[in-house]
C-alpha cells in the first residue's frame, strides 16, 4: 500500500515537471539589422507578439546594418552561437542557402494568405523552396531637388538619356546635376533599370557583358564632364548628405531613407521622389531583407518563426511597418489601412505590382565572394579615372578566379 502511494506522488510529481516543462515558451533568439524608426518598432512587434502567445518567445537584437550584421552572422556560425532567426539582406540568403546555413522553411508555413502581390513571396525563394520570409522589401527610388528642377523647368527623367542631359543642365560651379556612388547595389538598380544584370544565365559574373560596360561609361561620362558627384563605397552616408545639402540635384537610394530623414534632418528643399529612369527591357528591383532560420535551429524554433513572421504580416502590423518605414506594403488588404497615410504624401507610396515584377536585384550564392572586386571597379573609374572597360576587365577576371 506505501509503495503504491509513492509511486503515485512520484509519477505527479513527473506530470508536475512536465507540465512546467511544458509551459515554458520556446526561446528564439533574432537578429536584427533595422535602424530605427523601424528596428524600434521591429522590436516593439516582437514584444506584443510575445504577449499575445505563450508558446514561444522572440529575442530581438540589433547588429549593425547589413554589412555588419552579415558579418557578425558569419564570425558567430564558426563560434557556434547563432541566432534561431535572422534578418538576411536579398543578396545574403543565396549564400546562407548554398552553404547551409539557412533551413527551407515550406513545411512549416501552411496555409498563407492568398492577397501578396506578385513576386514578392518569390524574394525568399531559392531553387524553388523558401529560405526566407519576405519582410521589409523597398525598391530604389530617385530623389530629385524639386526647387531646382522647377527653377530650369524640369520633369523627372524617365530615360538615362533624359538624366544626363538634366544632370548638365542643373549642374554648376558649386553643385552637380547627379550623384554617383560606387556600391555594387546602387550600380545594379542602375544596370537592371538598363536592362542589365551583374550575372549570366548561368550565375557566373557577367561584368564584361556590354550592358555592364555602357551602364558604368554612363556615370564615368557624367563624372568626366563634370555633370555628376562621385561617391566612394564608405561614402553613402556623405553621398545623401552632399545631396541634402544641395550639393548635387539628384540620387539614387531606397525609399527607406525618406523616413529617416524627414525624422532627423530638416531637408532646405521640396524633396521630390521619381520612379528610375528606364529603358527598354530595364526593369526595377527588389531590395530590403527576408527573415530567414538558421541551421542549428530545431523545429521548434522553426514553427514559431513562422508564426511571428505570420502575426507580422497580419494588416494591422504590416501597415504600422509601412507607415514607419516606407517599405512596401506586401498584401492587398493592408492598402486599405494606408490610404490615408498615402494620401497625406504621395511620395510615400511604391508600386507594389511594379516591384513585384522585377525580382530580388540579385541572389547569386558567390556574390559576396566577389562583389567587392566589382565595387573596387567602380570606385577606381568613377574616383580614379580608369576607363570603365579596363576596370571591369580586371573585376572580371578576380570574380571568375574567386569561385
Amino acid at each position: 500500500m506505501l509503495a503504491g502511494v509513492k509511486n503515485l506522488l512520484r509519477l505527479a510529481g513527473m506530470l508536475l515537471v512536465l507540465g512546467i516543462a511544458r509551459a515554458q515558451p520556446v526561446e528564439i533568439p533574432f537578429w536584427h539589422v533595422t535602424d530605427p524608426p523601424g528596428g524600434e518598432l521591429l522590436e516593439t512587434l516582437a514584444g506584443e507578439f510575445n504577449q499575445q502567445q505563450s508558446a514561444y518567445r522572440i529575442l530581438p537584437r540589433y547588429v549593425g546594418q547589413y554589412r555588419e550584421g552579415g558579418l557578425k552572422l558569419l564570425a558567430a556560425l564558426y563560434s557556434g552561437d547563432t541566432p534561431a532567426l535572422f534578418q538576411a539582406e536579398l543578396s545574403f540568403l543565396g549564400r546562407l542557402q548554398a552553404e547551409g546555413l539557412a533551413l527551407p522553411l515550406d513545411d512549416y508555413l501552411g496555409v498563407l494568405p492568398q492577397d501578396f502581390y506578385p513576386g514578392l513571396l518569390e524574394a525568399g525563394r531559392v531553387k524553388g523552396k523558401t529560405y526566407g520570409l519576405p519582410w521589409n522589401l523597398t525598391q530604389p527610388v530617385l530623389f530629385y531637388n524639386a526647387d531646382q528642377f522647377a527653377a530650369k523647368g524640369l520633369a523627372p527623367p524617365r530615360t538615362w538619356a533624359e538624366l544626363e542631359a538634366d544632370a548638365a543642365r542643373l549642374s554648376t560651379r558649386a553643385a552637380k546635376g547627379f550623384l554617383a556612388s560606387a556600391d555594387a547595389w546602387s550600380f545594379s538598380a542602375v544596370l537592371a533599370s538598363r536592362g542589365g544584370s551583374l550575372v549570366d544565365v548561368e550565375g557566373r559574373p557577367n561584368l564584361t557583358d556590354p550592358k555592364v560596360v555602357e551602364s558604368l561609361e554612363l556615370l564615368y561620362r557624367m563624372v568626366r564632364q563634370g555633370s555628376a558627384q562621385s561617391r566612394g563605397v564608405a561614402e553613402f552616408t556623405f553621398a545623401i548628405t552632399d545631396f541634402l545639402r544641395t550639393k548635387a540635384a539628384m540620387v539614387i537610394g531606397p525609399l527607406q531613407l525618406l523616413p529617416i530623414v524627414e525624422e532627423r534632418t530638416p531637408v532646405p528643399f521640396r524633396l521630390g521622389i521619381a520612379p528610375l529612369p528606364l529603358e527598354l527591357g530595364g526593369r526595377v528591383p527588389l531590395a530590403g531583407g527576408t527573415l530567414a532560420v538558421l541551421r542549428g535551429a530545431t523545429p521548434q524554433q522553426a514553427r514559431g518563426a513562422v508564426a511571428f513572421w505570420k502575426f507580422l504580416i497580419q494588416p494591422p502590423n504590416l501597415a504600422r511597418w509601412v507607415q514607419t518605414t516606407y517599405d512596401l506594403p506586401l498584401r492587398r488588404s493592408a492598402l486599405g489601412l494606408l490610404e490615408s497615410f498615402y494620401r497625406e504624401d504621395p511620395r510615400r507610396r511604391l508600386d507594389p505590382s511594379k516591384a513585384g515584377l522585377s525580382g530580388p536585384w540579385i541572389q547569386d550564392p558567390g556574390f559576396a565572394s566577389w562583389y567587392g572586386y566589382l565595387e573596387e571597379a567602380l570606385e577606381k573609374s568613377l574616383k580614379g579615372g580608369v576607363p570603365p572597360r579596363k576596370a571591369l576587365e580586371e573585376a572580371q577576371r578576380k570574380a571568375l578566379g574567386s569561385r
